[in-house]
């Protein structure tokens, strides 16, 4: 069997990154749509104010999610600096790290800090019985 020549083989990569891109496509649509409905199932929790919904098709829960950054990062890094907090830091803030730090010294707070909370929900299918 004869080895493939260049145009077959730039016909086949081309064939290869349109199917690529129409799944991409496809993906993104059904991220969208996933979405939607993580958004649906929310505002039902948030509704019932329930933290986690039970059903035949699985278990919703509710959580909330935290995050911290700051505007003022020489501030930060100084307030680091005078806490001896360098566990705080990766490449951002260490938001677990951040949210203990805060917890376990409630009057100290950095300049430029912001933080975020949110409910979030997470599904799970129905264990086996």
């Amino acid at each position: 069997m004869a080895e493939p020549t260049a145009d077959k083989l730039v016909a086949i990569y081309i064939k290869m990154r349109n199917a690529i891109k129409e799944k991409e496509d496809e993906i993104k649509l059904i991220k969208e749509q996933q979405e939607q409905v993580s958004d649906k199932l929310l505002s039902l929790c948030n509704d019932q104010n329930a933290d986690s919904l039970k059903t035949p098709e699985g278990t919703v829960s509710r959580r909330v999610y935290s995050s911290y950054w700051t505007s003022d990062w020489e501030s930060m890094y100084k307030f680091i600096q005078e806490n001896d907090a360098f566990h705080l830091l990766e490449k951002r803030i260490h938001n677990g790290n951040l949210k203990e730090f805060l917890s376990d010294n409630p009057d100290l707070c950095p300049m430029g800090l912001q933080s975020n909370k949110k409910y979030i929900i997470s599904v799970r299918k129905p264990n086996s019985k």
